[in-house]
C-alpha cells in the first residue's frame, strides 16, 4: 500500500521504491558460510555474499527464536515483570518470555510453558499478536508475540524455570492505556514489551480484529530453518 507515501519520495539520497511497502524474503545465497562459534544456546556463524555489486563477509549469531506473552486480566490490565537483565546492567520491565530452546516444542506450547514458569498463571483464549524479527542486523532471531486472556491460577503455581533472575522478578498489572503512554515516553527499553504494549493498544481499539489464530503458522521463523539460519544441536 502506497497511499500517501509518494508526495515525499523526492525527499532523501536514496532512489524511490516503487513497489509495495511491505517486507519481501529475497534470502541472498552465500557463497560461503560457516559456524565459527558454537555456545549453549546460540551458534555464530560467517557469511560471504554479493549485495549491491559488492563482496561482504557478515558474522550472524544464529538464534533459536523466542516468545512472549502479553497476559491481559478481566480488568483489562497487562502483566509485566520486573527483571534484571545482565547484559545492560538493569531491571527491565518485560511480558513473560523465552527462548524457543526446547527441542520439538511448539510456539505455543513454549508461550504456555513461559507463563506458567514465570507468572504461575494459565489462559483459555490464545492469539497471535504480532511477529517481528529482534535484531535484524546481526542476528536471525525471531520473535512472536502472543495474547493471552481469561486467566487463571496455573495449578501447579510459578515454577521459577532455571534461572536466578526469573526467581528474583516482581510483577505489576498496568492498564493499556496507561503502558501505552509509559512505552511512549520511554519508560520501557525491552523490545518484547515496547512492540507487544504498542500491539496491544492498537488490536484493543481495532476492537481485536488484527488477532491472529494462536497457531497461525510463524512464517518468519519457518523461513529460517529452511535457509539454515537457526542453531544446530545434537
Amino acid at each position: 500500500m502506497r497511499a500517501g507515501i509518494d508526495a515525499a519520495d523526492g525527499l532523501g539520497a536514496n532512489p524511490a521504491w516503487p513497489g509495495e511497502v511491505h517486507d519481501d524474503w529475497q534470502p541472498i545465497a552465500p557463497s560461503e558460510s560457516a559456524v565459527v562459534w558454537r555456545g549453549y544456546i546460540y551458534d555464530v556463524a560467517t557469511h560471504t555474499l554479493e549485495v549491491g555489486g559488492e563482496t561482504v563477509r557478515r558474522e550472524i549469531t544464529l538464534h533459536p527464536g523466542a516468545v512472549s506473552v502479553m497476559c491481559l486480566n478481566d480488568a483489562d490490565q497487562l502483566l509485566l515483570l520486573r527483571q534484571y537483565r545482565h547484559p545492560v546492567g538493569g531491571y527491565l520491565f518485560e511480558p513473560p518470555a523465552g527462548l524457543m530452546d526446547v527441542s520439538g516444542e511448539t510456539p505455543l506450547a513454549a508461550a504456555k510453558r513461559e507463563l506458567q514458569e514465570e507468572a504461575g498463571l494459565q489462559a483459555s483464549r490464545w492469539n497471535v499478536l504480532i511477529d517481528y524479527h529482534n535484531s535484524p542486523g546481526g542476528s536471525t532471531e525471531a520473535h512472536r508475540i502472543y495474547l493471552a486472556r481469561d486467566l487463571s491460577e496455573h495449578p501447579l503455581g510459578k515454577s521459577g524455570g532455571d534461572g536466578a533472575e526469573e526467581n528474583a522478578m516482581s510483577q505489576v498489572w498496568v492498564e493499556i492505556a496507561q503502558a501505552e503512554k509509559l512505552a511512549a515516553e520511554g519508560a520501557f527499553t525491552n523490545p518484547a514489551a515496547l512492540i507487544g504494549i504498542f500491539a496491544l493498544a492498537y488490536a484493543h481499539r481495532k476492537n481485536w480484529s488484527t488477532l491472529q489464530p494462536a497457531e497461525a503458522i510463524w512464517q518468519a521463523r519457518e523461513r529460517l530453518a529452511n535457509t539454515g539460519r537457526l542453531p544446530t544441536r545434537g
